[in-house]
Formats: C-alpha cells, sequence, structure tokens
C-alpha cells in the first residue's frame, strides 16, 4: 500500500477545528468523495480510499453535496422505460 504524506500548517489545523487524531480520516474522506464526483474513481474504489464500506460511502455523500448517482436525462429515460 502507498502512503501519502502531507503537511499542513498549523493555522490550517486550527481553522478545520478538527482532532488531530481524526485528521487523516477526514482528509481521505475528501479525496474521496472528490475523486468519485469527478467521475475518476468508482464508489467502491472511493469507500476503499475512505476506508469505509461502500454502502455508508454512498450514504454519507449527501453531507458533501454529493448525488450518490447521476445519470444523463438520456441514461435516466432508458433506465425507465426498461422497467
Amino acid at each position: 500500500m502507498e502512503q501519502v504524506v502531507i503537511s499542513i500548517p498549523e493555522d490550517i489545523l486550527l481553522t478545520l477545528k478538527i482532532p488531530r487524531e481524526e485528521l487523516s480520516a477526514t482528509l481521505r474522506m475528501a479525496a474521496a468523495v472528490k475523486l468519485y464526483e469527478m467521475g475518476r474513481i468508482s464508489s467502491g474504489a472511493a469507500a476503499m480510499l475512505a476506508g469505509i464500506p461502500r454502502t455508508i460511502f454512498l450514504s454519507r455523500l449527501a453531507d458533501y453535496g454529493v448525488a450518490s448517482f447521476s445519470l444523463s436525462l438520456e441514461e435516466l429515460q432508458r433506465e425507465t422505460h426498461l422497467a
């Protein structure tokens, strides 16, 4: 497994108001959500990056203002036609 080390200025830590012990998980979740939102990784891969089960990842997307799924109008019409 790869490790990424980043330096965070003390001022940013104070601004975030996140306990040091929660910082890693918070940043992993934020990165996972953004990469998923950008379409760079699947929800399963994003959940792995965040270190949580996929169902929990999908349910927490709303906390970040991200839809848990996105279909174009054409895809939605195709899906509803199949139902």
